[in-house]
């Protein structure tokens, strides 16, 4: 955790008038971010920009009243105007009873190293060398026809916070991207498909021919799909789409939700929610990870722990606000922007692996689907129930055998998360993972 004398200085300072100016406290956010974007498609050049910018954002409260302005303008006449108007702005507001920052005794004092910042940024040649080497090796894939493209990207952002309790701390992170998109067949017959790789340091992303072999090799797989009827089958996860799982149980403990009563996990605090073999941890600290940070965004340490233990619901998530709602305290959740409050939200998520490897899982399967592509939204956060367009291939007795498109995955989420059984090959590949996952009794709505 830095701390950048000129950029806390210049919020400690907003601070400082907006207290003068009326306010009973305030605190201040600005976020800095510089990216590089290329993209190509069948060996030219589709873009290459580079993209730098800023935004500051003043939170002003009288009492229980408060005010959010942002500006990109950083010059003095401009920073006073958004004080001016931020409390003229708070003194007008509705009150509300939840709002407020933390106690000082609440704030976090020691910051974590977690290795967030990649202090080389590539040069376009590099990022047009990752993206051409995924491209070229995904159209060498026997079967493959055309491209969709293929892009690569870094990224580099800053973002600093100063309130009166006494906060004052800045962090940064990088990313480094890169993804290919082929066609396989002809004509109507034409199937898609893609492979990404993303990391906050360069050295830790995949080789771009991999990532390229993968992507071009799905494409094929995925040729001359068959539609099939409508019945009830044992579903199966792949690894790249079983952390959509963790996403929505996440949403269902959202303290925003939970606040309102509008989760359908509203009354299992401390209930079996999944099976007892499943355990889904959060870890804001890990090294290098791609939603990893030291502090969450009301100033307020965030820690290791297991939102689900041995299937047993053990925490929400919580902001300040949320948590007032309920009568606890903050779990250290809050995320935020520069032009409205915070909010809470989770970062590193997986689920445990588990015992089996995911051809023992399949084995016993004598007829099911494995999906690997989910389309569209179709989770109602309220009531639980689930359907979702899906792609994959079935399953007849443990093997994989011909692809399968234009399904319907339907259940109820409460079900689903009792009949989850995870494989052995978690790898941690986003901000939410999760091995390969077995889910029994869903209906599949075919033809």
């Amino acid at each position: 955790m830095e701390k950048t004398a000129s950029t806390l200085d210049l919020l400690g300072d907003l601070i400082a008038k907006a207290k003068r100016a009326g306010a009973t406290d305030a605190d201040a956010v600005f976020v800095e971010g510089i990216s590089v974007s290329h993209a190509r498609r069948l060996g030219k050049l589709e873009k290459l920009e580079r993209a730098e910018g800023y935004d500051l954002g003043l939170r002003v409260l009288i009492g229980k009243r408060q005010a959010i302005v942002s500006s990109n303008d950083r010059s003095q006449k401009a920073l006073a105007g958004l004080v001016e108007r931020a409390v003229a702005m708070a003194a007008q507001a509705p009150e509300d009873p939840y709002c407020g920052i933390a106690d000082a005794a609440a704030i976090a004092r020691d910051f974590p190293d977690l290795d967030l910042v990649d202090p080389v940024e590539p040069t376009a040649e590099a990022l047009m060398a990752r993206a051409a080497a995924a491209e070229e090796t995904a159209l060498a894939v026997k079967g493959v026809t055309n491209s969709d493209g293929a892009e690569a990207g870094w990224g580099m952002s800053r973002v600093a916070l100063v309130a009166s309790n006494g906060f004052a701390a800045e962090y940064g992170r990088s990313s480094h991207s890169f993804s290919a998109s082929v066609i396989a067949g002809e004509g109507t017959g034409m199937e898609r498909d893609y492979d990404w790789s993303s990391a906050v340091h360069a050295e830790d992303l995949d080789d771009p021919a991999k990532i390229g072999r993968e992507a071009g090799s799905r494409a094929v797989r995925r040729l001359n799909p068959r539609k099939i009827e409508t019945c009830k089958l044992p579903i199966v996860l792949d690894s790249r789409v079983s952390g959509s799982l963790l996403r929505h149980f996440t949403s269902a403990i959202n303290g925003t939700s939970i606040a309102r009563g509008t989760s359908f996990l509203k009354t299992k605090m401390n209930a079996a929610v999944f099976g007892p073999g499943i355990t889904i941890v959060e870890d804001p600290f890990r090294k290098r990870g791609l939603a990893s940070k030291p502090v969450d965004g009301e100033g307020i340490a965030p820690k290791r722990r297991n939102l689900i233990d041995k299937g047993v619901l053990t925490s929400w998530v919580l902001d300040l606000r949320s948590a007032r709602q309920l009568g606890l305290v903050s779990t250290g959740h809050a995320a935020r922007g520069t032009s409205s409050p915070p909010s809470p939200s989770t970062s590193n998520i997986y689920m445990e692996a588990g015992s089996l490897s995911r051809a023992a899982m399949l084995k016993d399967i004598k007829r099911g689907l494995y999906v690997t592509e989910f389309i569209g939204m179709g989770v109602n956060g309220v009531t639980g129930d689930y359907s979702r367009g899906a792609a994959g291939f079935m399953i007849e007795d443990g093997e994989l055998t011909y692809p399968v498109s234009e399904v319907t995955v339907a259940s109820n989420l409460v079900e689903m998360f009792m009949h989850t059984t995870p494989a052995d090959d978690l790898v941690f590949r986003h901000g939410a993972d999760a091995p390969t996952l077995r889910i029994d009794g869903c209906t599949i709505a075919g033809r």
